[in-house]
């Protein structure tokens, strides 16, 4: 045997222990409930022992000794006995995070059988369902009943929050910097029509390329899972059918349901992007709205503090711009507090005390700096 048939040998073993833990550990889930949970964790066990059969033959195929099941690893002893002793619910959670960090594995393995790759990304969303029950998506009740309570699919509504709450804050503690230190009514309006205009294009750029690659990233998820709805239907028809009895149907139901969703490739392709990926195909963000609600909110929170320079400068200009940026901070935060739920005099106060000590330690550095230089 050579030195890479070695090292193939060495990684279809690691493989195989793997496979054979992951259906000790659905076995052992499996015995401690009953009705449709306990059938869905027996599946799993099943297509685990199928993938480990693989590797065996592998194996056995070099001429090499197939190894005997081993002892389960401790963290499937440790899951296992958390189960027995307290509720499957209960350790599902890690469950899925570690096939989540699985679900990879066979993408790239030369050597994995047909489907291997679907089952091991199929297995996490699955877990996942199991972890939700029968319970119906909160979300969608709270929007059917309450439209306010809809989230910003597109991202516009974040990035105009964050926009004026950023644009008011730097630009006032760039302002109050220049007036701290003595400058002329002109530097200060200057630096604050520059300070405007710089973070408002920059917040725009940044959310335009953020929002772009989500998107792209987003589109790329949905290509691949159309491929699949197109040269594997059986394979994505087997999955819906286990995440809807993960969801509650039984197996008849789920059939049906997952016969007449795979009739329309559509319409397949448009629940299976729902259901596994998480996404919505009509709504995953538009970079455009995103960047140029960004622009325009941090170009109104940061106008505040330069309007009074507009007018006149001196003491005067200074005090208003203060008054003015403290007002606003604190209507910002009052909406933040708000749209979240919260106390909007706790939320507003805490937007001031942050804003203020910013403004006042530039204020302080700019004074330190102007008297330094005269």
């Amino acid at each position: 045997m050579t030195q890479v048939e070695r090292s193939q040998v060495q990684r279809w073993r690691g493989l195989l222990n793997s496979e054979r833990d992951a259906a000790a550990l659905y076995a052992r889930l499996a015995a401690t409930e009953t009705g449709e949970r306990r059938k869905i964790f027996e599946e799993l066990a099943a297509i685990e022992r199928r993938h480990a059969s693989h590797w065996e033959d592998k194996i056995r195929t070099a001429g090499t000794e197939v190894p005997r099941p081993g002892r389960p690893s401790l963290r499937t002893s440790v899951i296992g006995l958390a189960a027995r002793l307290f509720s499957t619910a209960a350790v599902l959670p890690l469950i899925e995070r570690g096939e989540r960090a699985d679900a990879g594995m066979y993408d790239e393995e030369p050597d994995a059988a047909p489907g291997m790759a679907a089952d091991e990304r199929g297995h996490a969303r699955t877990i996942a369902k199991l972890i939700d029950g029968s319970r119906p998506n909160p979300q969608q009740q709270i929007a059917r009943r309450e439209p306010w309570h809809r989230t910003d699919r597109s991202g516009s509504l974040r990035a105009a929050v964050f926009g004026v709450s950023d644009g008011l804050v730097s630009n006032t503690a760039l302002v109050m910097g220049f007036a701290g230190s003595g400058s002329s009514r002109s530097a200060i309006l200057l630096a604050g029509i520059a300070g405007l205009l710089a973070g408002a294009f920059s917040m725009a750029a940044g959310e335009y390329v953020s929002m772009s690659s989500q998107r792209e990233m987003y589109q790329r998820e949905i290509s691949l899972e159309a491929q699949e709805v197109a040269e594997k239907p059986e394979e994505e028809r087997a999955e819906l059918v286990l995440l809807y009895r993960a969801k509650g149907l039984d197996r008849m139901d789920a059939e049906r349901l997952a016969d007449r969703i795979m009739a329309n490739s559509e319409v397949a392709l448009n629940t299976l992007a729902r259901e596994e990926l998480g996404l919505d195909p009509d709504e995953l963000g538009s970079p455009w709205s995103a960047a140029i609600s960004s622009l325009l909110a941090f170009a109104s929170g940061a106008l505040v503090v330069v309007l009074p320079y507009l007018i006149r400068g001196g003491t005067v200009a200074l005090l208003a711009a203060i008054g003015l940026a403290v007002l606003a901070l604190f209507a910002v935060g009052a909406g933040i507090g708000i749209l979240n739920g919260r106390s909007a005099l706790r939320s507003g106060v805490r937007q001031v005390i942050a804003g203020s000590l910013a403004a006042a330690v530039t204020f302080g550095v700019g004074h330190l700096i102007g008297t330094a230089v005269s």
